[in-house]
């Protein structure tokens, strides 16, 4: 499919069309030589950095279908690309845990205390952010082991007692019976330090423990007393900013000084203003109560996040064969959230984790398995600067509104439609995956299309190395076995694996040892990979990088969004993840659409709020701020605390022209949220950092287009120019159309 006004007027079209203009049905070889060209002409005219790459990596469990590895591949082999490190789901925490830890956030979430020291020795577990179930059942590389919820009985069982620590109380499954602390959203950092207080001034924290396996707490004591700003970091002051009561704090602070206990953060809390303090403040906060290190005690991050915690063995200890990537020649890159600064203020420098960095000037977009307009933040914001690039370029095999937003879209064949294994680097399975029929209509593979596009721009063979699909699933797997073997890990050749069940590979995996358990036995044989070799409770690094929105160890900054601050709008928006889809995905299905209310996704809201505003629940509602507005349908419940409402990511955004202003009318919150970065640190998302009012919409109900076809030119609606002739009109081939999700199966 092609973009009417890109066909008749390529690169020159004025790319606010995007998203509005109806696209035209065009052969294969017509739409890889306009983008073969595309490409070509962008890198010869302003250089290889201004082609942008991105993937959000989702599409596929596979190792070989990975939309990320083949589309960094294609673009690296050709001359490279500006990249974009991190991401949405815990951009603050992957920059600043390495300060902290000298460990990757990721490695530090699957290798959390097991559950079965957790049984045995702990007795309390601080959650930030809760504990959702649902983050335990999905994983980038998919699942074997769905034993989360059978671990989670097993502490219940064991006398482990659990705290919610968030304004959702579901935020920690039923059977749980957490305790709820009620906390404005925002404020969990003034919480710990006020926790971290009450320790410090009674002489409850773990001097030996901070004193041999802890760098600069000497700095963090004088902030929590007050001696560097003149404000004590006190229950009182920690009441007053979380409303959490003093007296409960204080009484918090005793209970787990008496017990074995484990300081759990959810990604959620780092996923706003200042997000990294969140992690740095939980840290210092577990390593006062010095319980890292022992059984069943210490800190997890991202708990239950990726299936990762309440594991008995360990991860694969080898490396699962994957796509090779190959080096970008190209060194510039942005911070992935910071997609729309990019786009709206090319030539501008910006701060990142220590470097200076400036946003390049971009003239292409190439996105293959990812869906921006549904996880990016102001969806609004980023639909205005998208029209500047000069060509955007999408695979897809739905109709997303990021696809709808593209000058040219491949339409790709789903998981059921190709062959590959899966295996994931939280998860102890590997899984044949065979696909059940042939891609539907004219679809392609994602690899079928880049070897397409690489031939015509002369590096097929670098790109295929002569390889099909299944000889790549195979060489990836042989690559698997061959690592595994040298970790004594056994796999069967690829055709008894090919032909068989998946394989669970924890009999052959070593029992989990958390993450700091050799640390903690012995800090100079084991030291962190952290400057000190300890817990940088104070980063020398990061005090001189001189931000005046990260200090050199974890503090309190106020909030530019949130229900401490005297502002213009007074509902807390809270933007979760589903809890009938992962992120976007499958949004159209049955599954999600029906749990809808008349179409919209439901926004939770406590029956004050919505009595004070005449709503009912099964009403149709408009939640609004300055950044936009869309239509969700209430639920009312009391686990939700006053002042917030909770509106879960994923609906497709489908903006509506409303008196001049967008409305999304199906109920995506990003078409509100807030997208300024954690810090000059991390530079990561604030999607929680975000305001807003609710009111009824009484009006009729606008119709709801992104789970249709979008408009669609045959050859007898269009009289191509001169320039392109009549090639511009071939049928759309495939699913009829009355279908309501596919990209079509010509491009």
């Amino acid at each position: 499919m092609v973009r009417k006004g890109y066909l008749e007027r390529g690169k020159g079209s004025d790319g606010s069309g995007r998203g509005r203009e109806p696209f035209v049905a065009v052969d294969w070889d017509f739409a890889l030589d306009l983008a073969a060209d595309a490409i070509h002409d962008v890198r010869a005219r302003r250089g290889d950095s201004a082609v942008y790459g991105s993937s959000y990596g989702w599409s596929s469990a596979g190792r070989f279908h990975h939309a990320q590895s083949q589309i960094h591949r294609f673009l690296r082999l050709g001359g490279g690309y500006t990249d974009s490190v991190n991401d949405y789901s815990a951009g603050a925490g992957l920059v600043i845990v390495p300060h902290i830890t000298g460990m990757q956030l990721y490695t530090a979430c699957g290798e959390a205390p097991p559950a079965r020291d957790i049984a045995d020795h702990c007795k309390l577990i601080l959650c930030f952010g809760g504990i959702g179930l649902k983050n335990n059942q999905v994983s980038p590389g998919g699942i074997g082991s769905h034993d989360a919820e059978h671990h989670l009985r097993t502490l219940k069982e064991a006398g482990v007692h659990f705290i919610n620590v968030s304004a959702v109380r579901d935020d920690a499954a039923g059977f749980l019976e957490a305790e709820w602390l009620p906390c404005r959203p925002g404020s969990d950092v003034a919480l710990m330090l006020g926790l971290a207080h009450t320790l410090l001034v009674n002489g409850l924290h773990d001097t030996d423990f901070l004193n041999r396996y802890c760098h600069g707490f000497d700095h963090v004591a004088d902030y929590l007393l007050g001696k560097q700003d003149g404000v004590a970091k006190d229950a009182n002051w920690a009441a007053s900013l979380t409303t959490v009561p003093a007296d409960k704090i204080r009484d918090l602070a005793l209970r787990l000084s008496r017990e074995r206990s484990i300081i759990g953060l959810s990604l959620s809390v780092q996923r706003g203003e200042h997000g990294e303090q969140t992690y740095w403040a939980g840290t210092t906060l577990a390593a006062m109560l010095g319980h890292f290190g022992l059984p069943g005690g210490g800190i997890v991050y991202g708990y239950g996040v990726f299936n990762s915690s309440f594991k008995e063995r360990k991860r694969l200890t080898f490396s699962v064969g994957a796509l090779p990537q190959g080096s970008n020649p190209v060194r510039d890159y942005i911070p992935v959230a910071r997609l729309t600064d990019m786009l709206e203020r090319p030539g501008d420098a910006f701060d990142y984790n220590g470097n200076r960095l400036t946003y390049p000037d971009i003239g292409l977009i190439y996105w293959a398995g990812g869906n921006p307009f549904h996880h990016h933040q102001d969806l609004n914001r980023l639909d205005r600067v998208w029209g500047k690039p000069e060509t955007i370029i999408v695979h897809d095999m739905y109709w997303t509104a990021t696809a709808r937003r593209a000058d040219i879209v491949f339409p790709v064949a789903t998981p059921l439609e190709r062959n590959d294994f899966a295996a994931s680097t939280f998860d102890s399975w590997i899984t044949p995956m065979h696909r059940i029929a042939a891609p539907l209509g004219d679809a392609r593979t994602d690899y079928d299309v880049f070897s397409a596009l690489a031939d015509r721009l002369g590096y097929r063979d670098a790109f295929t190395e002569g390889r099909d699909e299944m000889q790549w699933v195979r060489r990836l797997y042989e690559m698997t076995a061959s690592n595994a073997a040298r970790a004594d890990v056994t796999l069967p050749d690829f055709d008894t694996f090919w032909h068989g069940d998946p394989i669970d590979l924890r009999p052959q995996l070593p029992d989990l040892i958390a993450t700091f358990e050799a640390f903690r036995a012995d800090p100079l044989a084991n030291p962190l990979k952290t400057p000190s070799g300890k817990l940088q409770l104070y980063s020398d690094a990061i005090a001189d990088f001189q931000y005046e929105d990260c200090k050199g160890h974890a503090a309190w900054f106020d909030k530019t969004e949130w229900l401490g601050a005297k502002g213009r709008y007074p509902l807390h928006l809270i933007s979760s993840q589903p809890p009938a889809r992962l992120h976007s995905q499958l949004d159209h299905g049955d599954v999600s659409r029906g749990q809808k209310i008349r179409g919209r996704e439901p926004v939770r809201m406590n029956p004050f709020d919505a009595r004070e505003r005449g709503i009912a629940d099964g009403d149709v509602v408009r939640l609004f701020n300055d950044r936009g507005a869309a239509l969700a349908g209430v639920r009312l419940s009391d686990s939700v605390m006053p002042g917030v409402v909770q509106l879960p990511t994923g609906a497709w955004f489908d903006p509506h022209d409303v008196e001049g202003r967008p409305l999304d009318v199906h109920g995506n919150p990003n078409a509100l949220t807030r997208d300024v970065g954690t810090s000059r640190l991390a530079q990561g998302t604030t999607a929680h950092s975000c305001m807003c009012d609710v009111e009824l919409f009484d009006q009729p109900l606008p119709d709801i287009g992104v789970h249709r076809l979008p408009r669609i030119i045959q050859k007898s609606d269009l009289i191509a120019d001169s320039a392109h002739g009549a090639v511009a009109g071939t049928p759309v081939m495939g699913r009829p159309a009355s279908a309501n999700l596919p990209v079509g199966k010509s491009p």
